[in-house]
């Protein structure tokens, strides 16, 4: 990546995604991608192989889809768990995205028919266009960089931003941002959330939000760790500031059981982590269900493969109040599509079209990146 990015659970300076390449037998390509991140759903990248392998590629071997319909349904049946329970949602994600690339390309049908399938008569083509921009987020840099580094982007007249937290010097981070954005924070013309990546227990994090509420936050996502659903409705009671959940929503039973937990108003929903897009906009609606808002969200480092999947489901899905990705060049020295996406001036964003994702991928600058052979297995 052109810089290092880091927050409380990690520090990364390298793109470490996984690419499935699925070939029909009519040679049509699709393609997916997919971020493991071990303290997010448990999986590694060598989890990922060997689930594709020893669980997918079985199940992609007997398809034999007649209709586009029929392959939304089996992409929609995928697994998000294994025999024994274990979460894999990263590896399904890849899997879901390359099948639906793939069949939508050989069958010349638009990904924009998941909507009907999801049976949500408010999901539709039109989606989130009209209001969603693509935000920036502010690393766990030194409090000295802030400033000068929001000069810059909102040049862009970037309208949304999100600070991550849960570090040492995470006050007089948040000072600084808030100096350095103080006019369009008071006008309403840009946002400010918090990002804490699960760092704090209950007694740590209402302590912080108690003392930050006078800060103009809109909400402060993951404020505690992973497995401490039971401990959101008691923050709640303890800060003003709205929570969403992140790393503690991986899979559908996750989301019923933090609403039913209460305390949560936001979902940070992102389609490597939550398995794909079916199960990303099952989540968008159940959010709506329950009055809870949603945010795209994406794996830092994702290449434009990731990045038009973000697309598609801004595309179907309205109401999503923000959205990260889409980075392009702006965070990765190389892609791996001809055209990359990256939002523009105010996080603007063109909706890809076409068959598939909408995308081009280059399959000799898949070979140059690769940091291992290209697993092939023959179908």
């Amino acid at each position: 990546m052109r810089r290092k990015f880091s927050h409380a659970a990690a520090e990364r300076a390298c793109a470490e995604p996984i690419i499935v390449e699925i070939e029909l037998a009519d040679h049509t390509i699709g393609y997916g991608e997919t971020h493991p991140r071990h303290y997010v759903t448990g999986e590694s990248h060598q989890n990922v192989i060997d689930t594709i392998r020893d669980l997918f590629v079985p199940w992609l071997v007997d398809m034999r889809p007649d209709n586009f319909g029929e392959v939304i349904e089996a992409a929609a049946d995928l697994p998000l768990t294994d025999e024994s329970g274990r979460v894999i949602t990263a590896a399904r994600a890849a899997v879901e995205l390359a099948m639906l690339d793939a069949y939508s390309r050989a069958l010349e049908k638009s990904l924009e028919s998941i909507a009907g399938y999801v049976e949500e008569t408010w999901l539709g083509s039109q989606g989130s266009r009209a209001a969603v921009r693509y935000g920036v987020p502010i690393s766990g840099m030194a409090p000295e960089r802030i400033g000068p580094f929001l000069r810059k982007i909102r040049l862009g007249m970037i309208r949304h931003f999100k600070l991550k937290v849960g570090d040492a010097d995470d006050q007089q981070r948040l000072e600084a941002t808030v100096r350095a954005l103080r006019r369009t924070l008071a006008r309403g013309t840009v946002t400010l959330s918090l990002d804490a990546n699960g760092a704090w227990s209950l007694e740590q994090a209402a302590d912080k939000l108690r003392r930050w509420q006078e800060f103009p936050i809109t909400c402060v996502e993951q404020p505690l760790r992973k497995d401490a659903r039971e401990d959101w409705a008691a923050l709640a009671e303890e800060t003003t500031l709205p929570l969403m959940a992140d790393e503690s929503l991986v899979t559908f039973e996750d989301a019923t059981e933090l609403i039913a937990c209460g305390g949560v108003a936001w979902f940070n929903i992102r389609i490597s982590k939550n398995g794909g897009l079916i199960p990303a906009m099952r989540l968008a609606a159940l959010a709506r269900r329950h009055d809870v808002g949603c945010q795209l969200g994406c794996m830092v480092g994702e290449t434009s493969i990731l990045s038009a999947a973000g697309r598609r489901f801004l595309q179907m899905v309205p109401g999503i109040r923000f959205a990260e990705g889409s980075f392009g060049r702006f965070l990765l020295k190389e892609d791996v599509v001809r055209s990359p996406l990256q939002f523009t001036f105010g996080g603007r964003w063109r909706p890809v079209t076409g068959p598939g994702l909408g995308i081009e991928v280059l399959t000799d600058q898949l070979r140059h990146l690769a940091v291992i052979p290209p697993v092939v297995i023959p179908f």
